[in-house]
């Protein structure tokens, strides 16, 4: 909403023609700032809880850095994803707290004083060490709706004794991500096993009949454990949002 229709409604209010509750709305579901490139979405935060989350990839870092500087005018949070490291030092020229997690390929701003951590605990386990790259970026995610995440790396189905251990754990946490490539079976074995909501991320990580990915998320979707979602090949952003926001319910 552009200045000159601002205070267009504002009279309105004033004069009694819309109430304060719809004016409130209307602000909240037209609010953004047109980039001619890009039209941010300013008011997602009033909306949805979070602010609108900057996609990296195939954007130029001058482009994401005009981005971010038009949300971090009205949030002090900022996520970027699939964002490289030139992207962030675009970023830092504008807001010189933002963190680069490079694993995660995520660069991430926090403004003002720390959100303490809450009690909920997201939990995220992969069945193999290459895929940690999809588990930062899901841990990083979860991290900025100010919740717990632990994490447990390599826990396969190949050596299911290794997962065992940490179930009384795992139970505790709020929702769990389970992220997996290959065939993908973990996300059922885990979910045969808790009681909480599991968050299963197929990864494209496998030989060539895993198809980059397709296998695993087709294992995945047909899951026999009730309580198991699927999420995008390699979407650890998507989980990530998606367990912060039970967490934090």
């Amino acid at each position: 909403m552009n200045p000159k229709e601002l205070k267009l409604l504002m009279r309105r209010v004033a004069a009694g023609k819309i109430a304060p509750d719809e004016a409130a709305e209307r602000l909240r579901t037209t609010d953004s700032v047109n980039l001619h490139f890009a039209r941010v979405d300013t008011g997602r935060e009033s909306r949805c809880g979070f602010p609108e989350v900057i996609f990296g990839a195939r954007k130029s870092p001058k482009q994401i850095a005009q981005i971010a500087a038009a949300i971090l005018r009205r949030t002090d949070r900022l996520l970027v994803t699939r964002a490289s490291e030139e992207a962030f030092l675009a970023v830092r020229e504008i807001a010189p707290e933002a963190k680069y997690y490079d694993v995660a390929r995520i660069v991430a701003v926090r403004r003002g004083r720390a959100e303490r951590a809450r009690r909920s605990m997201v939990f995220i386990v992969t069945a193999g060490t290459s895929d940690i790259p999809v588990a930062e970026e899901a841990r990083v995610t979860a991290l900025m709706f100010g919740v717990r995440v632990e994490t447990a790396f390599d826990c396969g189905v190949a050596g299911l004794h290794r997962l065992i251990p940490l179930i009384p754990t795992i139970r505790k946490a709020r929702a769990i991500i389970v992220i997996a490539g290959m065939e993908g079976a973990l996300a059922s074995v885990v979910g045969g096993l808790v009681r909480r909501p599991v968050i299963a991320v197929p990864t494209s990580v496998g030989y060539g009949a895993s198809f980059g990915g397709i296998a695993p998320l087709l294992t995945m979707m047909n899951s026999c454990a009730a309580g198991v979602s699927v999420v995008n090949i390699d979407n650890g952003f998507g989980a990530g949002y998606l367990a912060g926001m039970i967490a934090r319910a």
